[in-house]
Parts: structure tokens; sequence; C-alpha cells
């Protein structure tokens, strides 16, 4: 078996709702709870950040004072004890760094920004469209049994194409339109979801 985690809103803060709390522009408190479409949600974000000259840095700045969520860290080490761990995340590898030390590196597939050389962030790069369900449709055509679990609308398409899927600490829109998943609120409830999806592996 492998599980397939999210990352923001199920490991570690929203990013972004950070960023928005750090500047007060609560324009940038939109995520992917509130906008299926990421990459309209990334064009709104990067006009903010254009308007409002944000650069890189700044946003890092506030990433290097963050850390996982409450439980998180323990968590995924449960897990990792019982099986192999990827986290599937449609952030970036220039904001994830600090929380993956923090959570002692577990395996990241996630995107990149395209930077200039000031710290403008001039757009991303998507390692591919639909990523987390093709990473996962992936897994399973090479034998592996997917267990995923994620708390937003650009989660769903993993959670569809595993073989079983969980949400954890969804907003009630998204539990509203996904009835089909489990719904979990903290990270015992996660666990016990896990062992009953394992088929056993856990």
């Amino acid at each position: 078996m492998i599980a397939c985690l999210d990352l923001e809103g199920v490991l570690v803060p929203e990013i972004w709702i950070n960023v928005a709390e750090r500047t007060g522009i609560d324009e940038l408190r939109r995520t992917t709870r509130d906008e299926p479409d990421y990459d309209v949600l990334m064009r709104y974000r990067l006009d903010i950040l254009d308007r409002e000259g944000i650069t890189l840095p700044q946003i890092q700045e506030v990433i290097a004072g963050m850390g996982p969520l409450e439980g998180a860290g323990e968590f995924v080490d449960w897990l990792r004890e019982r099986t192999q761990v990827i986290i599937l995340s449609d952030t970036f590898y220039q904001f994830a760094q600090p929380l993956m030390r923090q959570l002692d590196f577990p395996c990241l597939f996630c995107h990149r920004l395209e930077v200039e050389p000031e710290g403008r962030i001039s757009g991303y790069t998507l390692r591919l469209d639909d990523s987390k369900r093709r990473a996962v449709r992936a897994l399973r055509e090479l034998n592996f049994r997917v267990v995923a679990a994620g708390d937003s609308y650009n989660d769903t398409t993993m959670l569809t194409e595993a073989d079983a899927g969980i949400l954890f600490c969804p907003p009630q829109n998204v539990v509203d339109d996904f009835p089909q998943f489990p719904v979990t609120s903290d990270y015992q409830q996660l666990r016990e979801a896990f062992v009953a999806a394992s088929a056993n592996e856990l």
C-alpha cells in the first residue's frame, strides 16, 4: 500500500492564508477550498502579488515562521512506520522546503514557481495537469493499493482515483459536494480511517 496525502490543510496550515494574515490582504485568503479551478486561483493570486509588490522572499519569510499542524508530525511518523508515504500537493518547492524539514522530509510531488532575479513571481509551472489524480493512477498501475487523504476540491480527483479516499477537516461545501468520502476531523480519526481502508496492510 501507498498513502498519498495532501499537504496544506492536512499536515500544515494553509500558506496563502498565513500570507494574507501577515500582509493584511484578505483577498489572498481564497484557497482551493473556495475555487475548484487551480489555474484561475493562481492567476488571481499572482495578479494580487504584482499589484501589491509582494515578492518570493517576503512569502518565504512568512513560511519560515510556520510549522506543521499540531499532531501532524506524529501522524506522519505513525504512517511511515507502516507504509510508504507520498505528499501530493499543489504548492511549490520554493514554498514547501522549510515545512518538509519539520516533517523529516517525506517524499513530495508538487509544482515550481517561475521567479525573476529580483524575486517577483512571474508565473508557475505545473508538473502535470491534474497531477494528483495522475500520480495515484500511475501508482495503481504499478500494482500498489493507494489510500489518499485531502481536504479541498483539488484533492477530490485524487480521492476518486485512489482505492480509498478520505476527507480530513474539509469545509462543509466539499462535504456536501462529495458525500461518498468518509470525513475525519482529527488525526486519531484519520489513523482509524487509514486502518479501515488499508485491507489489513497497516
